[in-house]
């Protein structure tokens, strides 16, 4: 566990190599949280869920840290405002990055010594999978802030992560019956993912693609973004109010679409798969080609048939708590559970979640207008 410890942790400060200083601070908009917090964040996860809890002798790193780095656990006590992660200019980067090393050598002397204390190593394992979430989360927030620089500033040259192309166009027929759902072993998975259970399918054929930039440019210049009738009704107020006319990331020049990626601004490929986009924008691309979203059920019956892990893949189900799901006491209660309401699911993962931290049974979840995450769409008939 402590080697598992000290590569997931070397991993979130290597995501931050490239940054420049200015990088780690700013927040553009409020779901979209600075580097330098998510790197006190995960951080502050192991010193309050752990140390302070097994670690008699243990010496917190800062008074306020607890405060300032605390994300929505109302079990811990009292937070900054999500909106004003980008206001914390004191303490600097290099501050946080001490208390990385702080926590971490009082975790290592911890885990040698507590080397056989299953609660504490379960506790250690939802610390690593939570700061695996908030890599991918680093990521994604930095290409929002990038992104919205009018200079699309390179993050790193060899650095896209969206050049992943598919050529299948055969879809794979499921036979209707009672499959079983969820997670069901010893290894590990957040609690949204239990309890395993029954439920029925009907017949269904998944695709085993996801949708192109070329597919999905029809889709825009067949006038889909101005169609009514294609979209939820939710989804065109959304629609028009933002002004949306392309997937996140595109910009018409000159006549030609390009997108910026984390290595810069580059025209779209027709032939890669799609991505960036919301769940308003998926049901209406599926309804305009005559089909439909698989459910998170289908999709997951389907994931041993089909290539996944190149996109989170919008899902027609919402995150609702499956039967017989209990929310945990303290803290880590607060983890999954309260924030099944007004969500989407997503399903498999995307080219920048990290290695070993995908399986068909996790369910990501994000409010439907949500572009900003690495999100595709796969088709059902």
């Amino acid at each position: 566990m402590l080697e598992k410890y000290k590569a997931v942790r070397a991993r979130t400060e290597a995501l931050c190599e490239p940054l420049k200083i200015e990088d780690y601070i700013p927040q553009p908009v409020d779901f979209a949280s600075p580097p330098k917090w998510h790197l006190a964040h995960t951080t502050w996860f192991f010193e309050e869920m752990i140390l302070a809890k097994y670690d008699a002798q243990y010496q917190r790193f800062h008074p306020d840290f607890a405060y300032l780095f605390n994300s929505y656990y109302n079990t811990i006590g009292e937070r900054t405002l999500r909106a004003d992660r980008g206001n914390i200019s004191r303490p600097t980067v290099m501050e946080v990055y001490a208390y990385r090393v702080h926590v971490d050598h009082a975790m290592g002397t911890l885990l040698e010594v507590e080397k056989d204390n299953l609660a504490l190593l379960e506790l250690v394992e939802l610390g690593l999978n939570h700061e695996q979430q908030h890599q991918e989360l680093l990521i994604t927030d930095l290409k929002y802030t990038l992104g919205h620089n009018p200079l699309f500033p390179v993050y790193k040259p060899d650095f896209d992560l969206t050049r992943q192309s598919d050529q299948k166009t055969d879809f794979i027929s499921i036979n209707e019956g009672i499959y079983e759902i969820g997670h069901n072993d010893n290894a590990f998975a957040f609690d949204n993912e239990k309890n395993r259970h029954k439920t029925y399918i009907q017949n269904f054929s998944i695709k085993n693609a996801l949708v192109t930039n070329g597919e999905f440019m029809e889709f825009m210049a067949d006038g889909g973004y101005n169609t009514f009738n294609l979209w939820l009704d939710e989804g065109w107020s959304w629609v028009k109010s933002a002004d949306v006319k392309s997937p996140l990331y595109w910009h018409f020049i000159d006549g030609k679409w390009f997108i910026y990626t984390l290595s810069g601004l580059r025209e779209v490929n027709p032939n890669e798969l799609l991505c960036h986009i919301s769940y308003y924008e998926a049901m209406a691309f599926a309804t305009w080609k005559s089909m439909r979203l698989p459910t998170e059920f289908e999709w997951e019956v389907a994931s041993n048939q089909i290539e996944w892990g190149s996109r989170w893949e919008w899902t027609n189900s919402a995150y609702l708590a499956y039967p017989g799901f209990k929310v945990a006491s303290g803290a880590v209660g607060e983890y999954n559970g309260k924030f099944m309401i007004n969500q989407m699911v997503l399903r498999g993962a995307s080219s920048a979640t990290a290695k070993h931290h995908s399986r068909s049974t996790y369910r990501n979840f994000f409010h439907p207008q949500m572009q900003w995450q690495f999100s595709g769409i796969r088709l059902v008939k």
